[in-house]
């Protein structure tokens, strides 16, 4: 290419001059090789990703998962909490530092995109190269200025949480807007946002997916990256001990939308209470569906190379540095295995 055509063309470069995507890992090595095809893989950073699933599906686990990430690889974390929900006793259990996680409550879906907007441009007037991983935790939940009646409507008898038939389109409207503004900022300043969405189903229909996204409307699913969907059976899914106690839950994730390698793949996942999110499972599966070399010799018992095991001591054989066979598998996972921290061992 003519490097004075180049010049002639303001703001234009080759495909080649952008560099690599850099992602920031899900906690899950399954779930990374599903968006990604990459263990060492994850949400992008320079992009939008959404989690969405019904309550109690893993959605703000993951989304801590992210943010844990963040800080231990030294970049910014940010959570806007819109729930009011977030507890800092079980954040440190799992391994959010309270001392560096950006943290505040948006009322309303101008108020949280102001926030973001604000926080992205005050960081990079300090500090122009380390990357900004912000969660929305969740869009749903907020409302648009427009659906909030003023204190005029209030003095005429009508109740601060009335709503009309014309709100989702409010909210729609608003989310489109906001995302417009917010949209360029994301690569030009390398951010990581995750917004968090809930599940609703739609009244009278018989035939057919009822399930619809709680807030954004259609534009949302324009602007997305990766589109993550949890999925948890509140019964047959939660994990229990010999005494019938809760333990945690398991669950399926689906990319529905994938800008980053292959969409609508999907893996398991599992959650342990005042744990989180175990990162290996469903990494077995997923390593014997890529070929490798890891072979199931029966009465679950499986073989790689001259090691041996079973599915309950593969993560103790993986994390065994003296063996030399695995190192393949470690090569894999990249420099974030966890066994680097001894949590899972």
């Amino acid at each position: 290419m003519n490097k004075e055509l180049l010049e002639r063309l303001k703001g234009t470069v080759t495909l080649n001059e952008i560099g690599d995507v850099k992602y920031i890992s899900t906690g899950s090595y399954a779930l990374n090789k599903v968006i990604t095809g990459r263990y060492d893989g994850g949400v992008p950073i320079g992009a939008i990703t959404q989690l969405r699933g019904n309550s109690s599906t893993g959605k703000t686990l993951f989304a801590t998962s992210i943010l844990k990430e963040a800080q231990r690889l030294g970049y910014y974390a940010k959570l806007l909490d819109a729930e009011n929900a977030f507890s800092r006793e079980f954040a440190q259990k799992i391994g959010i530092d309270p001392d560096t996680l950006l943290y505040s409550t948006p009322e309303t879906i101008e108020d949280a995109f102001d926030d973001i907007e604000k926080t992205i441009l005050a960081i990079r007037a300090e500090d122009k190269k380390t990357p900004i991983v912000i969660t929305l935790d969740s869009l749903a939940v907020l409302a648009a200025k427009g659906e909030l009646l003023d204190d005029k409507e209030r003095d005429k008898g009508k109740s601060a949480y009335e709503s009309t038939p014309m709100d989702g389109a409010i909210r729609a409207k608003t989310v489109g807007t906001c995302l417009r503004r917010i949209n360029p900022l994301m690569k030009k300043h390398d951010v990581c946002l995750v917004i968090i969405n809930q599940l609703r189903s739609k009244v009278g229909v018989m035939y057919g997916n009822p399930e619809t996204n709680a807030a954004g409307g259609k534009s949302l699913e324009y602007y997305l990256a990766v589109d993550l969907q949890t999925k948890s059976n509140k019964t047959s899914d939660v994990l229990r001990d010999d005494k019938e106690n809760p333990l945690g839950i398991e669950g399926e994730v689906e990319c529905k939308k994938n800008k980053c390698s292959i969409p609508f793949r999907k893996c398991g996942f599992k959650v342990v209470f005042n744990d989180g999110l175990d990162p290996y499972f469903g990494l077995l599966e997923s390593l014997i569906s890529d070929g490798i070399g890891i072979e199931e010799t029966g009465r679950g018992r499986y073989r790689f190379k001259d090691t041996s095991f079973t599915k309950n001591t593969f993560v103790e054989t993986l994390n065994d540095l003296s063996n030399k066979d695995m190192q393949v598998i470690r090569d894999l996972l990249g420099e974030r295995n966890e066994r680097f921290d001894g949590q899972y061992q």
